[in-house]
């Protein structure tokens, strides 16, 4: 089942058009803008600052219904003239029909690869952009929203990595909006959750939520059925004597001490770590009053609390089989403890080098080609740069 969704996901994905254009042939930006603006999400915390299409932290609001609905409702008053709620029921009606044929037809032709959008509508995505940029940067007048959203001043330095992460949020809120081809549902099922253009959740959607939890129900009954019809064994034979109190410590044994006294350090970082990003929650920008959001914004220590806990968790593990294994074995091989005190160099090495990696990309220091590799991933749990994920994966293997 694994297998067969994850191909129809990977083959019904929203296509990434070559070119977004205006229908009198301006180009707004391209592909390749798209692709890049992803990677500046994924360099900021990505899913550790609000969320895309409903995945991440909700500190900050999901970019592509934030976007969606900005765009929305723009093009609403500007049709209008005015406020868009100060019309009459039956002038909105007729404003909201015209807006859900302009958002949930697909003009995207798959042949040339243009995604093809109306005068008025690149009017609204500049209007929006402008809120991005300005929440971004350092606009005095969006101070009380990035404190709300935990964002610091300056999270993107750079007005072109700015661009590039406007067309981002766009081409995922036009997912979100626009209908598959021969389908009346968008790319995402219609959601979020959109009454000025009818996103809400088709009926396949009900019906399959309702079933995944009554099986998920049911299947936890008939475990607890079967657990407790179960005829009881007969009771396991205990030793006289305890073999765990007759081993000695062999060198590679006593090596493992430093492991655990890293563990219990990354427990307490981690802690401490939790107290702050929670309190981030009411004070988006500070702690206490104390500026900390400009050295540690909320989705470094955020990221980071969530790391840790995976990084102790895997030291621990490796550190208890380095030491139960010469216990069981009745002895080690020859250069046992250089190989664990080597390993122990490599966890230093993955676990510093991932959480500066992180630090300096959501500081917007690295490009990125570096960002994908020694930064931050952009998504939970995750979040370490591609060759801090392969050496962890492989050093816990080899572990």
């Amino acid at each position: 089942m694994l297998l067969y969704y994850g191909r129809e996901i990977y083959r019904q994905a929203p296509p990434t058009p070559a070119r977004v254009v205006t229908t009198e042939g301006k180009v707004l930006f391209t592909g390749q803008d798209i692709k890049d603006g992803q990677n500046v999400w994924q360099s900021i915390g990505g899913q550790e600052v609000g969320t895309v299409w409903g995945h991440g932290a909700y500190v900050a609001p999901d970019w592509s219904a934030d976007w969606l609905h900005r765009e929305l409702t723009w093009i609403l008053d500007h049709w209008a003239g005015k406020p868009f709620a100060q019309l009459d029921a039956e002038q909105q009606a007729v404003l909201k029909a015209r807006l859900k044929k302009e958002i949930r037809t697909n003009t995207y032709n798959a042949q040339t690869g243009d995604l093809v959008v109306s005068p008025v509508r690149a009017e609204a995505m500049a209007a929006v952009a402008q809120h991005y940029t300005a929440l971004f940067g350092d606009d005095p007048s969006m101070e009380k929203l990035r404190n709300a959203y935990a964002i610091p001043a300056k999270s993107i330095k750079d007005p072109e990595r700015q661009r590039l992460m406007n067309a981002f949020f766009f081409w995922t809120a036009w997912a979100c909006a626009t209908e598959r081809p021969g389908q009346s549902i968008t790319y995402t099922q219609n959601w979020p959750s959109e009454d000025l253009i009818d996103n809400k959740p088709s009926g396949q959607i009900v019906i399959w939520s309702v079933i995944s939890f009554v099986l998920l129900l049911g299947g936890i009954g008939a475990l607890a059925w079967y657990m407790a019809t179960r005829k009881e064994e007969a009771p396991a034979t205990v030793p006289a004597t305890d073999p765990l109190r007759s081993f000695a410590l062999t060198p590679s044994m006593k090596a493992t001490l430093k492991y655990f006294w890293v563990v219990t350090a990354l427990i307490v970082v981690q802690v401490g770590l939790g107290v702050v990003t929670a309190h981030y929650g009411v004070e988006g920008n500070g702690f206490y009053g104390i500026p900390l959001a400009q050295w540690l914004p909320y989705s470094v220590t955020r990221t980071w609390h969530l790391q840790l806990g995976i990084f102790w968790i895997a030291t621990a593990w490796l550190a208890a089989g380095l030491f139960v294994a010469p216990m069981v074995a009745g002895g080690e091989p020859k250069f046992q403890r250089a190989g664990v005190n080597f390993l122990f160099t490599c966890l230093l090495i993955i676990v510093v080098g991932s959480l500066a990696g992180q630090w300096l990309a959501v500081q917007q220091k690295l490009g990125f080609v570096t960002n994908f590799w020694f930064g931050h991933q952009g998504y939970e749990y995750v979040d370490l740069g591609g060759s801090g994920r392969c050496s962890c994966l492989s050093g816990w293997w080899c572990g």
